[in-house]
């Protein structure tokens, strides 16, 4: 799941590989690997992915904040 969001949220922005790493600070390679689900991120680059593309931690893994709440008040 997570590699899928981060090559679909680059895709929706018009980043290569490339741009998404140097925004990120991070190598293309780390990036390649995580798209391919090849080897998930560290979580300080996941933080970093995120942060590039401005979206939180929970949009990229897929977590929905509202099924949370939801869970959540259902207590």
């Amino acid at each position: 799941m997570i590699a899928e969001n981060i090559k679909a949220e680059r895709e929706k922005r018009g980043l290569t590989q490339e741009q998404l790493a140097k925004m990120a600070n991070l190598k293309r390679s780390v990036i390649a690997k995580a798209e391919t689900n090849w080897s998930v991120p560290q979580l300080d680059n996941l933080i970093k992915i995120a942060d590039a593309l401005e979206i939180s931690l929970d949009t990229l893994a897929g977590r929905s904040t509202k099924k949370f709440l939801r869970k959540k008040s259902n207590k």
